[in-house]
Formats: C-alpha cells, structure tokens, sequence
C-alpha cells in the first residue's frame, strides 16, 4: 500500500522510507521553505495562477477593527530554565526530542508535560516537517500526533518572526477538526506547549457565544487557530478572520471530516490561504482511503507519507469481552455491571442521540451520576461535562461516537458499548479511550438482536476472535426502583 502511495505522489522511495532524520542545527525559514514567501521567485511558486482577492480579503474593505497594528504579542513567560534542566540519555531505537534542536522555550514545555522521549508518530513526522516539508501520517488514536503537528507549528512559528504589520485577526497557523471536543483538546494541548513562547492560541467552535469569541479575537493577535469547518467560515464570511497570511495548516481527522460532510466547506477555507506551494500543510488521518489521498494530492506538495503500523489495530492495554444479551436486558447489564464492581469512571457509547439521552436519563434516575455528550447538548455544557468527568464528579460519560472522538480523559477504566457501532474502525476509536498512556483498561460489549452483525466485521478489523459470552445471573438482576 505504501509503494502505491509513494508512486501516486511521484516520490522516490527512498525520499519516503528512509530513517528519522535529526537536524543537527535548526535550519532557516528560507532553507526550509516555510511561508514567509514574499521574496521567493516567481518561477519557483506553484503554476497555478494566484486567485483572485475575495471581498473579505481586500484591504481597502476590511473592518476598522482589523486595522493593522504595530506587532506586539503576548509577553514570554522569563525564567531561568535552561536545556540543562532537561537531561535525558540517548537509548537505543528510541528518539529524543533533543535530537531535533528545537527551541528551549519550547523544550521547557515538553520538559513539563513529561515527555524525554517521541512516540514512533512523533519521531517520524517531525524528521519531515521540521524542515518544512509537507506530510499525511496515519497513526492509532492515542499515539501522540497532535503533540506531533504542535511542535511542527511552534518550531515554524518561533523561527519565522512574524510581519511589523498585521491584522488581529490574521493567524498564521491553522488547524482545523471536525468536533468541538477534538478543537477543545486541541487547544488545550496547544496552550501547554506554548507555554513559554508567548505564542496566542484561539479556538472557534459552534455551539458557543460568537460575541465572546469575537472579543478575544479583538483583545489580541492570533498566532494558532484551531477551529471547526462551520464556525471558522462563519467567521471568515464576516470579514472578521482573515487567512491570507497562514504559514502551516493542519487537517485533523480527515476521514472522520469526508464521513461528516465537511469537505466542502473545508475547501471553501482552503481556497482562502496561500497557494500549496506557500505554506507548509500537514494532513492527519485514521485511514488512507481513496477519498482521502485524492484530497491529500490537492491541497499537499510532494508530502511525506507516514504511517505507524501497530502491531494490533487496537492497544494490547485493553481488555475485550462481548455479552451476547438481549437488547430489553442491556440496560440492566449496564447497572449491575457498574453498580456490583464499584466502577468510578466509564464511557457508555451509544449510536443514535436519542439512545445516549435514554440511557443517560435512566442512570440519573436510578442514582448513578450520569451525563450525556451528543449533538443536542450546547457546546459550553459540554465543556463543563467533560471537566466534571475528569474531576471525577461524573461517573459515567454517554456519547455518540462523534461526540466521543475528542474526549481524552486519563483513568476510564471501562469502555461500554451498549449498541454496537455499524463502522469497525468506531469500535477501535470507541475502546481507545481506555487503556492510554500505559494504562490497562477493559471494553464491554453488548450484542444484541438488533446490533450482533457487526461484531463478524469488527473482529475481521482487529485480526482476532472475541469470545462472547453469556453474563452471568447476577448481572441480570432487576434494577431496584428509587422511592
């Protein structure tokens, strides 16, 4: 599949295939072809002729608000760490993010967050993308890439000062997801690894007051933006964010953005930044379908193709068991599952809205500390569920699979399917939220008249046979009525 892909992008094999590569020094803005392009020859600029300026981007029309300002930015945070701080020995088959030369401001964030070495996505991406060249990697959700495509973006963003003269709202990196949970937990890796830097992160998502979006947008500049396809355009649309000056754009999730429906708004944003061949474009995927290659030749130049293959589709951390259960007896498996072992944090995935509102409801009702995460919950409520889930104050989370494919949460010991997904690659995002970071976990499936189908294609995706069984008596007891 690999030699096909190669082929489909013109590369030499060995342009793809070959080894981790570790600056031994920082290379410059213009070795790396990174977008500050104003000087670049015109002979060396993509072919394609330039588009034409879109009412938005004309300077003449732009809001009084957007004025240009003399560059300022938020003040770095001073003190005195140094790399020495941060010692880690070289070991073998592993890399170092000392071995990429990347900005102590930046080290002094990684050095927090614990990380002395690079996930094998990490390890590979970076060896491309820190010299500026364009990339698709496919990885196993959980495996570090967002870290990945951060470093990339922080590492351009602190080489490449930016112009004296810019609008407020002009990011110069995007990032562009296709769920509110999964541009939330963007950003909030993103503000971690800034930390130092002085860099300013921002983040636009439906569902959510666009009057206090707009007002940090006016407050200050925008260096990251992370946002989804619906709010940005409606941003974008109003002449209130302009991205004629994107120097790196990330595509997250690409397959899950085709399966949404998003590509055409997706392109809408496109045709607003640089041409290709003037900013550096990173492009991350779960699978490399064909749908998703086409789009990768478009909007990419001559990019690295990565790809982590796992030795398992799913972690070997977690744990798999099916109960062959009729669907009028899964809600009482649910209960007495939870309520017998004690459990403190688990995620139930459902198919439909209305099933997570049901069940949801049933939870609360019969004394377990429940909430729902689905489409039909306003976005502010969601954010603030999400952190009463971590803090612990929920017990039990239930979520669509669109609604999960963001939550991150350390420490769910036990992923729930209470409807089996129609689409396997939903069964690996769904019990990947269990088992992370090192941890072991358990998924429990429910397979029922209506939903056992799916189970013959899920185990063809994993490779293997899981043993479904029957639950034992206890677990099938009625649930007690509350007074």
């Amino acid at each position: 599949m690999l030699k096909a892909l190669k082929k489909m992008f013109g590369k030499a094999e060995e342009s793809v295939t070959g080894g981790v590569s570790s600056p031994t020094a920082s290379p410059s803005s213009a070795d790396r072809g990174l977008p500050s392009f104003q000087n670049q020859p015109a002979a060396e600029r993509e072919s394609t002729p330039p588009r034409p300026a879109t009412e938005a981007e004309k300077p003449s029309e732009r809001k009084p608000a957007r004025a240009r300002r003399e560059r300022s930015a938020k003040a770095p945070v001073v003190d005195n760490w140094t790399l020495a701080d941060f010692q880690v020995e070289p070991a073998e088959g592993k890399t170092r993010f000392h071995d990429f030369k990347l900005d102590p401001r930046l080290m002094h964030a990684i050095h927090d967050l614990g990380f002395p070495y690079c996930t094998p996505i990490q390890a590979q991406v970076l060896g491309f993308t820190l010299k500026g060249q364009d990339a698709i990697g496919r990885a196993q959700t959980g495996t570090g890439k967002t870290a990945a495509f951060l470093i990339s973006i922080i590492t351009q963003l602190l080489q490449t000062p930016p112009p004296r003269e810019r609008y407020m709202g002009e990011p110069r990196a995007l990032i562009i997801a296709p769920t509110r949970e999964l541009v939330v937990q963007i950003a909030k890796d993103a503000a971690a690894l800034t930390k130092y830097s002085g860099l300013n992160v921002m983040t636009f998502v439906g569902g959510m007051d666009f009057d206090k979006q707009l007002k940090q947008l006016e407050a200050r500049y925008c260096d990251i933006l992370v946002a989804t396809p619906g709010r940005l355009l409606d941003f974008n649309q109003r002449g209130e964010v302009h991205l004629d000056m994107v120097e790196v754009m990330v595509l997250d999730e690409a397959d899950r953005m085709l399966d949404m429906g998003f590509i055409p708004q997706v392109r809408q944003i496109i045709r607003q930044t640089p041409m290709k061949g003037e900013r550096q474009t990173l492009l991350f995927s779960a699978t490399f379908t064909e749908d998703v290659m086409n789009l990768a030749k478009q909007w990419t130049t001559e990019p690295a193709i990565v790809e982590i293959e796992p030795e398992t589709v799913a972690s070997d951390n977690v744990e798999q068991h099916v109960y062959a259960v009729a669907g009028s007896d899964k809600y009482k498996l649910l209960y007495n599952l939870i309520t017998q072992n004690d459990w403190v944090r688990v995620m139930v995935f459902a198919n439909r809205k209305d099933e997570v509102r049901r069940i949801e409801e049933r939870l609360t009702r019969d004394g377990i500390s429940a909430a729902q995460m689905s489409g039909d919950v306003p976005q502010h409520k969601r954010i603030r569920t999400l952190e009463d889930f971590r803090e612990g104050k929920i017990r039990v989370m239930v979520a669509t699979d669109v609604a999960g494919r963001g939550i991150h949460v350390d420490a769910i010991s036990h992923v729930i399917n209470f409807t089996l997904p129609e689409d396997p690659d939903d069964y690996v995002h769904r019990i990947g939220r269990t088992g992370r970071a090192g941890a072991s976990g358990t998924s429990i499936s429910f397979a029922g008249e209506d939903d056992a189908f799916a189970l013959p294609p899920i185990e063809e995706l994993m490779g293997r046979k899981i043993t479904c069984e029957m639950p034992p008596d206890e677990l099938l007891k009625p649930v007690p009525r509350k007074h």
